[in-house]
């Protein structure tokens, strides 16, 4: 006897239909096609334990279950539940209701019957409603995430003989009702009030929250980098609801089942070991990297020159085109990468070029090669570079008050945010000024006559790129948001340009210090940007 059973299976971050086609025949043995991974192969013994230990037997014939479309590679545990139920109707020892035709069934099958969750509910729930289809059973930690689809009917269930008394006696299964409450607020532990100081950094960081833009962070360590970073989520807007959506499907493919909708901007913070794979995704079962987890969100690289060339000459595609892709020889991926990049680094080796009172050791060659890890190319899509400066001591441990709390950032943020939507109201794909294409500049980014002057000096002046002058019109236009101009001035424009510290040479200003004791043979540059 035959029967089918409708499933589902990832295809990058997007879900499609899987027929599971079992059918029972004379000999022995088994077998499973249509390309399936380990995974699937050893749901044999899984299978076998569940249906014994649950009062039925596996055919003692020979079984042959296919998953179509048999071209396209089957991963992961999600098809033990609808194998299960194809082998208990084939073998007739089950009945199937007319109920429950049409439903696609997924869900991982434990040795004792518990359905354990699976990767990718909700995208399944997406292609369930795009395909009309009358239901879906899932586990019930995947019921959550899944009924986040408004119009799909989620069937929770968490062991065996439940799914079995619902398709044959259609025993009443309640669809899961999500209860919970819209978005929370959030409470940010890190603060930009508890920083002291710095309020240049803060204004460039709110500059970069209110516009969508990279930035990097440079300066001598120890002067707050890391920890003015980590407090850049305070200040972001909130996601929006179909944002949330596509970061709860991002972050459901790749870590299971998610607690909800997530409402908070994701901040990934990779170590400097991390590889290309990694970073940008992929791998034998192919799966979102960082640069996809921080999808909406923030991907901070701290100690950006410690990281490999390869892996960070992978961030220029997905910061040009908010997506990345992944080839391998029979598939071709497409998975979203539209983030803010923050990075942080030192300005040389030994992390004291530009100090006002510690003396830099590095010789003009070492500052060569420590800068070379970072291509051109890539400094140009960074839209800001902030300088970060140690405070004075004394002033730190004098001062008493506490900073601007990031609460009252965030309304500056969300305003300029609102500026912007309601200039993109009829572009569709914009939704911040970084991602303003440049066939469209000249439409968003009015300039007055002093400004379009002074830009057009500064540029020649400095030879910057036409991507580097993109950017710097796109953080011109931000800092008039904020300002609530509606068109481009002088004092916009100018302030851009203080940030683009590396666009300058890293050599000028060389003086030549006295040898330290150790190094008499070798001379010792102090080098100040």
């Amino acid at each position: 006897m035959q029967t089918k059973i409708f499933s589902s299976a990832l295809y990058g971050i997007d879900a499609f239909r899987v027929t599971v086609e079992v059918s029972i025949e004379r000999g022995l043995g088994y077998t499973i096609s249509g390309l399936p991974d380990d995974a699937i192969k050893e749901s044999w013994s899984r299978l076998t334990s569940a249906l014994n230990n649950n009062g039925f037997q596996m055919p003692r014939t020979r079984l042959v279950i296919n998953l179509a479309p048999a071209d396209i590679r089957k991963t992961g545990t999600a098809f033990d539940l609808p194998m299960a139920m194809g082998i208990l109707m084939a073998s007739e020892q089950i009945v199937a209701s007319g109920k429950f035709k049409d439903f696609l069934i997924a869900g991982e099958l434990g040795l004792d019957g518990t359905i354990y969750p699976v990767r990718g509910a909700l995208a399944m729930a997406i292609h369930a409603k795009r395909e009309n289809l009358p239901g879906l059973l899932l586990p019930f930690e995947n019921a959550e995430e899944a009924s986040l689809i408004k119009g799909t009917h989620i069937y929770p269930v968490q062991h065996l003989t439940e799914i079995l008394a619902f398709v044959e006696n259609d025993c009443a299964i309640k669809p899961y009702a999500n209860t919970k409450k819209g978005k929370k607020e959030f409470y940010y532990a890190n603060d930009y009030a508890d920083v002291k100081g710095q309020q240049h950094i803060k204004h460039a960081l709110e500059i970069a929250a209110a516009g969508g833009h990279n930035s990097i962070l440079i300066g001598p360590p120890g002067t707050g980098k890391t920890m003015l970073a980590k407090r850049l989520p305070s200040i972001l807007p909130p996601l929006t609801e179909q944002e949330s959506l596509e970061t709860t499907k991002i972050y459901s493919i790749a870590n299971g089942a998610a607690k909800g909708l997530i409402a908070e901007r994701p901040f990934r913070a990779p170590h400097h070991t991390c590889s290309d794979i990694a970073l940008a995704g992929g791998g034998t079962i192919i799966t979102p990297g960082e640069v996809s987890l921080a999808h909406n969100g923030v991907l901070f690289l701290d100690e950006l020159p410690e990281f490999k060339r390869s892996a960070i000459e992978v961030l220029r595609q997905p910061l040009e085109d908010k997506e990345v892709y992944i080839s391998r020889a029979n598939m071709r991926l497409r998975l979203p990468a539209s983030f803010m990049l923050l990075a942080a680094m030192n300005g040389c080796p030994c992390g004291y070029l530009g100090h006002p009172s510690v003396c830099c050791t590095c010789s003009k060659r070492a500052l060569y090669w420590y800068r070379r890890k970072i291509s051109g190319p890539l400094l140009d899509r960074i839209d800001l570079h902030i300088e970060v400066e140690p405070q004075p001591m004394q002033e730190l441990l004098q001062t008493t008050l506490k900073g601007e709390k990031s609460s009252i950032i965030r309304q500056r943020v969300i305003a300029a945010r609102n500026i912007q939507s309601r200039c993109f109201k009829n572009t569709p794909g914009i939704f911040c000024n970084a991602q303003i294409p440049d066939n469209l500049l000249d439409n968003f980014c009015i300039l007055e006559d002093t400004a379009k002057k002074f830009i057009l000096q500064k540029v020649e002046a400095t030879s910057l790129s036409m991507r580097a002058y993109a950017r710097i019109l796109k953080v011109a236009r931000t800092i008039a948001d904020l300002k609530t101009s509606d068109i481009i001035q002088l004092e916009h424009v100018s302030e851009a340009f203080q940030f683009r510290v590396l666009d300058k040479p890293a050599t000028t200003n060389i003086q030549r210090e006295k040898p330290l004791p150790w190094k008499q043979h070798s001379p010792t540059y102090r080098v100040t940007i």
